[in-house]
C-alpha cells in the first residue's frame, strides 16, 4: 500500500513538474548497480519523475561492467479550458564502466558514455505558451561509492553531463551536475529500489534551456550475480 501511495506521489510531482514548463532536459534515473563479481547481472524498473525507466548492467569480468538505460514518459492533459500541455520524451544511453570492492560490502565504480533522445512538448495558458521539439545527445561520467548487504544497500553518485540540444536551426549545450542518493531494499535476488537526487548547470550563465531540477523515483531491481558464481 506504501509503495502504491509512493508511486502516486511520484506521478505528480512529474505532472507538477513538467506542467510547470516545457522542459527540453529531463534527466533519468541514474542506474548505480554496485556491481560485484564476474557475469552478474542487474535489471531495474523505475517510475518516478522522468517516466519509465528501464535500466541493465552486466558484469563482463570482475572489475569492467557495462550499462544500458533508457528513460520514457507519454502525457497530454486537457481536463482545464485554461490549460493544456502535452509532454513526451524517449532517451537511450548505455556505456563501459570499472568497479571494485573494498572489503565485502563497500563498493565504487564509475561509468562513462554517450546517450541519444528526442523531447516533443508544449505548454499553453491564458499568460504564455512554450514548445519543444529538440533532438539530445549527451555523455555523461558517473561515479557511485555504496555500501552493501543481504537487506539494504545505499549509494552516492555524482553525475556529469554534458548535453546539447538541437532544435530547428538552434543549438545549445548545457554542463549538468546532478548529485543522487539511491537505496535498496529487499533480498539477495529483488529489491524495491528509490532515488532523490537534483539537476542543475554548471554553467548557469549560458544555459538557455529550461531544465527538471529534480531526479526522484521508485521501482524495483532484480540481481542474479550469485547464480553465476
Amino acid at each position: 500500500m506504501k509503495t502504491k501511495q509512493l508511486s502516486i506521489i511520484l506521478l505528480a510531482s512529474a505532472i507538477f513538474l513538467i506542467n510547470s514548463c516545457a522542459p527540453v532536459y529531463v534527466p533519468n534515473v541514474i542506474n548505480a548497480p554496485m556491481l560485484t563479481n564476474q557475469k552478474e547481472i542487474q535489471a531495474a524498473i523505475h517510475l518516478g519523475t522522468s517516466g519509465f525507466n528501464p535500466q541493465f548492467a552486466y558484469a563482463i569480468t570482475n572489475h569492467l561492467g557495462i550499462m544500458a538505460n533508457g528513460s520514457f514518459l507519454d502525457m497530454t492533459s486537457d481536463t482545464s479550458s485554461t490549460a493544456d500541455f502535452y509532454h513526451k520524451h524517449s532517451f537511450i544511453e548505455f556505456g563501459p564502466g570499472y568497479y571494485t570492492s573494498f572489503g565485502s560490502r563497500f563498493k565504487f565504480g564509475t561509468y562513462g558514455g554517450i546517450g541519444f533522445g528526442r523531447i516533443n512538448g508544449e505548454y499553453e495558458n491564458v499568460l504564455w505558451s512554450s514548445r519543444a521539439d529538440v533532438k539530445t545527445t549527451r555523455l555523461f561520467l558517473q561515479p557511485t561509492i555504496g555500501v552493501t548487504s543481504k537487506i539494504l544497500d545505499l549509494g552516492v553518485s555524482t553525475r556529469f553531463v554534458v548535453v546539447t540540444f538541437n532544435q530547428d536551426s538552434e543549438k545549445d549545450t548545457g554542463i549538468m551536475f546532478e548529485p543522487a542518493v539511491t537505496a535498496k531494499l529487499g533480498w539477495d535476488h529483488i529489491k524495491i529500489v528509490g532515488q532523490l537526487g537534483l539537476s542543475y548547470p554548471i554553467n548557469s550563465e549560458s544555459v538557455h534551456f529550461q531544465y527538471q531540477p529534480g531526479i526522484g523515483s521508485l521501482g524495483l531491481q532484480l540481481n542474479f550475480g550469485k547464480i553465476f558464481q
